[in-house]
C-alpha cells in the first residue's frame, strides 16, 4: 500500500509515542481531529495501526509486504471460484473438443448419470485422442479421461494458497471445487492457475491504491 506523506508521519509518531490518542497525534501534526480521522481509518483498516478504546493507537510492527502476505493467507476458494464447464461421460471426444474451445477453457469436468464427478479432461487428453485416424465422434470421453480417485479437488472453504499449492504440486491447470453428497462429489466451481494469478494481481493493485 502506497502511503501519503502525512500517513507516513502518523506511523512515525505512533511508533515513537504509542499508544497515543488521535487527539495527541493531531496536536503533533497541527491538524484537527476531523482532518486526521480519514488517515487514521485507512491506516487501521490496512493493518498498519491498531486502535484500542480508551487507550489509543499503536503500531502493529508490520510492513506493507507483510500485510499483503497476511491478507493472501485469508483468501478462500469460494471468493474466487469460477463456473465449471461440465460434460457427461458419454459425450464424444469431438463434442468435448468443441466445448473446450467454445468455452475457452483448458479443463473439462466429467460427471456420471448422478451428476457427480467421475473424471477430468485436459487439453493434452483431447490432443492425444485426436492424433491418428480415429473417428472422434465414435469415442466417448470416459475412455480417455483421468478417473477418480486420481483427481485432485478442493472445497469452497479451502484456502486459496492451498489450492495453488495443489496445482503446482500436481502440475495441473485446474481444480474442481466440489461438495460432498451421498452419491459422490458434486462440482460447484473451478479454480485455475489464471484465477489465482488474477487474485494476486488484484491484491497487488489494491496495495498501491
Amino acid at each position: 500500500m502506497k502511503l501519503s506523506d502525512r500517513q507516513e508521519k502518523i506511523i512515525d509518531i505512533v511508533k515513537e509515542n504509542g499508544p497515543i490518542t488521535g487527539e495527541h497525534i493531531a496536536d503533533k501534526l497541527n491538524l484537527t481531529r476531523a482532518t486526521l480521522r480519514p488517515d487514521l481509518a485507512i491506516l487501521t483498516m490496512a493493518g498498519f495501526l491498531e486502535a484500542r478504546p480508551r487507550v489509543g493507537y499503536f503500531f502493529t510492527g508490520k510492513t506493507g509486504s507483510e500485510l499483503i502476505s497476511d491478507k493472501i493467507k485469508t483468501f478462500q476458494v469460494h471468493e474466487f471460484q469460477q463456473i465449471p464447464i461440465i460434460v457427461k461421460e458419454d459425450v464424444s471426444v469431438y463434442d468435448a473438443i468443441s466445448a473446450m474451445f467454445l468455452e475457452d477453457v483448458g479443463t473439462l469436468f466429467v460427471v456420471n448419470d448422478k451428476s457427480c464427478l467421475s473424471g477430468v479432461l485436459s487439453r493434452k487428453d483431447l490432443l492425444r485422442a485426436s492424433i491418428g485416424q480415429q473417428d472422434l465422434n465414435a469415442i466417448a470421453v470416459h475412455i480417455i479421461m483421468t478417473r477418480m480417485p486420481n483427481i485432485t479437488v478442493c472445497r469452497k472453504d479451502d484456502l486459496l494458497l492451498d489450492a495453488a499449492q495443489r496445482l503446482i504440486t500436481k502440475q495441473i491447470d485446474a481444480l474442481p471445487v466440489v461438495k460432498d453428497t451421498e452419491d459422490g462429489l458434486v462440482v460447484t466451481g473451478r479454480i485455475t492457475k489464471t484465477t489465482i494469478t488474477k487474485a494476486f494481481v488484484e491484491l497487488g493493485i489494491d496495495s498501491h491504491i
